[in-house]
Parts: structure tokens; sequence; C-alpha cells
């Protein structure tokens, strides 16, 4: 079973200017994705795409590979993951022969991450053949029956109404269980990104993980607060 990590390390970002060599605990941000991936148990395979000289080197320093350049059309701001990871499982099927079975996707802006949460997440796919990929996912901060649109009108319009006719008046206890993408990981079929042409598919397995111990760099004040909480977990 071939696992390929690929970690997606453009040179440009404008919350934080290069951010993925950014510093946090001394060590660019992208290398903390690398270290995790070097440190799974299941993970055979792990490769940056990027198009910048200088990213590719710290990456190669750091132990990853960067067996290709990525085309400069697809480091823009617009251009989303699929093209992306399309190119890089297109390249090396074409020059090395080599297909992975399964690819996970490692973002340098989540610089704390468990190996064994990868490898949990990859295991959960391995034990779903049915499933199309898995997304890690944590409880969020403000629960979405709370939440409310300012209508045309001017008054609050809440976003769960079709779930429930005062929803923001649910006693804590009562409200459901929701989650949001965070970010940290995805594990994904290589047949999901190549015949299916998306990153998720349909079938979508989550992996849990607790809201405290997410951080998604996107601001210099993330990258102090990743700092002041993370750092000695990093």
């Amino acid at each position: 079973m071939e696992i390929l990590a690929l970690i997606p390390a453009r040179g440009g970002s404008k919350g934080i200017k290069r951010k993925n060599l950014a510093l946090l605990k001394g060590l660019p941000l992208v290398v903390h994705s690398i270290l995790h991936a070097e440190a799974s148990r299941l993970v055979t395979r792990t490769i940056v795409s990027t198009e910048d000289d200088e990213i590719r080197q710290t990456s190669l320093n750091a132990g990853a590979e960067a067996p290709f350049v990525r085309p400069a059309q697809l480091a823009e701001d617009h251009v989303l993951d699929l093209p992306v990871f399309q190119h890089a499982l297109t390249y090396l099927a074409e020059t090395e022969n080599y297909r992975p079975d399964v690819v996970v996707h490692l973002r340098p802006t989540a610089p704390h991450r468990k190996p064994s949460w990868i490898d949990e997440a990859i295991q959960l796919l391995l034990n779903h053949k049915e499933a199309d990929s898995v997304r890690s996912v944590s409880k969020p901060f403000q629960h979405p029956y709370r939440m409310f649109r300012i209508g045309p009108d001017g008054y609050l319009d809440p976003i769960m109404k079709h779930e429930h006719p005062v929803p923001y008046l649910l006693r804590r206890q009562d409200l459901p269980a929701f989650y949001y993408y965070n970010c940290v990981i995805d594990v994904t079929w290589a047949r999901t990104i190549l015949d299916k042409h998306s990153m998720t598919g349909d079938r979508i397995l989550p992996y849990i993980v607790h809201s405290d111990d997410v951080i998604d760099i996107d601001s210099p004040r993330d990258l102090q607060i990743a700092e002041c909480i993370f750092g000695e977990r990093v």
C-alpha cells in the first residue's frame, strides 16, 4: 500500500508574506508538516508541491522530496486544491510510473498535528474501502443554532430556522452536535482525486480532533497564538 503525503506550499500569500516559510519554534511552517509526515508509521513517501525555489530547497533540506516544480498557473491565489493534486499525481505517474493508493494532504498552516492522528486517519480510510475520503473535523466554538443573518428588513434571521423554530433559545445541552472542517488532515483515495475529480468524493468519513488542539495559521495574530499556546507541542 503506497501512501503519499503531499504538502502544498506555494510561495505567495496575503495574510502573512511568504507564510509557508514563517517560523514557529525556529522552524518554517512547511517543515513542521514534513516532520509530521516523516514521523507517521504509515506514510511511505513525502512530497512538497511548490513553485518557489526557497521553499523547495527548505523542503529538501528537511528530508522531503520535491521531484517537480509546480507550474506558476497552479500557484495563484484563486487555484483550488484539486488541480494541484491532479498535477502531482499525473506527473508522478507519467515520469516515474508511481501511483499511490492513498494521498494524505497536510497543510503547512496546521503546525500542530500529532503523527498518531495521521496514522489513525489513514487507518480509518483503509478500514472503509467504500468511503471516498477522511477529513478532520472539530466541534465549533460558536454553535450554528445561535447564528443569524441580518435580513434586508434589518432584523435578525436565524440561519438554522429550518431545523428548529427558535434554535437560538435551546439550552446548551440540547444543541445537536455540529462539526467544522479544521484543515488539519485530509486522507483521500488517489482514485477519488483522479476518477471522481474531487478532493473528497461524496462519502466523507470524519476524523474528530478536539477544537483546543486546532490552529490554522492565516494571519500574524494566528502565528502569535500558535507560538504561545502550541509552541511547546510542535
